[in-house]
């Protein structure tokens, strides 16, 4: 199965490709998210800061491989992402966060390009105590494969370890394929997808057009035929422990707790961010959406 995305306007002119959720597919492992922005070289005069906004039964994933953002939430943290770096915030039963341009950026051409996941937890720990991690690039396991370069973002793969903590058995990984190479990959998890990032790739015998995710069929592995040194994400994990709910920036396995959130953020009963005073208004609540 071949997904293509479609283009999604995230405000001020800001388009990102949306992968996952799809009609064809509504998740792969536990990703139910999937957003590739840029690359692009963002402007001074374009404002893209993502506003204070509130998650629940989800754990937001952050992953660049050009420019900056600046993370803080509801928790008090105050990260800056910078290429390489894994940003993971868990929602459990709610928390708040925004992502804004770095001060020290806003007034320069900047580029931009990057990965932004949402990973279902599992339906035991979708009320659990909000967290925050950050991991470092030069803390994340890299290897050497035959026709590859491998770093290990989260999860479990080619005898390296992520230090990310994770919730169930969740798998990120960035290749770098080798000019003129092939790279045969072993079935990686339960389900797994292939998203090339900077251009066209042979999957299996198939060219596959940059941005798009392939998914594998279960337990498979694949055959990678790059030709210049092609860059190419690696995501899934373990199936779902059953069907999941999104709507706006909420996940759960009951219609009834997303009601509910959007009623509590409506109400603004969601913890703040500390220095932020910005509230943005959700949609209006429509369970069949």
């Amino acid at each position: 199965m071949q997904l293509t995305g479609h283009r999604k306007d995230l405000g001020g002119g800001f388009l990102v490709s949306r992968l996952l959720p799809s009609v064809a597919c509504r998740a792969v492992g536990p990703f139910v998210f999937v957003d590739l922005f840029g690359p692009t070289v963002i402007p001074p005069a374009m404002n893209i800061d993502v506003r204070p906004h509130p998650h629940i039964g989800l754990a937001t994933v952050s992953y660049l491989f050009e420019g900056a953002l600046m993370h803080r939430d509801s928790l008090g943290s105050v990260q800056r992402i910078d290429p390489g770096a894994i940003n993971w915030m868990s929602a459990g039963r709610g928390i708040v966060h925004s992502e804004r341009t770095p001060e020290d950026l806003r007034d320069t051409s900047r580029p931009l390009h990057g990965l932004q996941l949402w990973v279902a937890l599992p339906q035991a720990l979708e009320e659990s105590g909000p967290a925050f991690q950050h991991t470092s690039a030069e803390h994340l396991p890299r290897t050497t494969l035959p026709g590859a370069q491998a770093r290990v973002l989260v999860g479990e793969a080619f005898g390296e370890r992520s230090p990310v903590g994770t919730a169930s058995p969740t798998l990120l990984v960035d290749l770098q394929l080798a000019s003129a190479s092939v790279c045969e990959l072993p079935a990686l998890a339960e389900e797994v997808g292939l998203l090339p990032i900077d251009a066209d790739l042979e999957i299996d015998g198939q060219r596959v057009p940059r941005g798009a995710l392939v998914i594998l069929g279960a337990g498979e592995g694949a055959r990678l035929r790059g030709g210049r040194g092609e860059r190419v994400i690696a995501l899934g994990g373990q199936r779902l422990d059953g069907p999941r709910h999104l709507w706006w920036n909420f996940v759960s396995s009951s219609k009834e707790r997303i009601r509910q959130a959007a009623e509590d953020w409506r109400m603004q009963r969601f913890d703040r961010v500390p220095g932020e005073t910005e509230f943005i208004p959700g949609p209006e609540y429509d369970p069949e959406r």
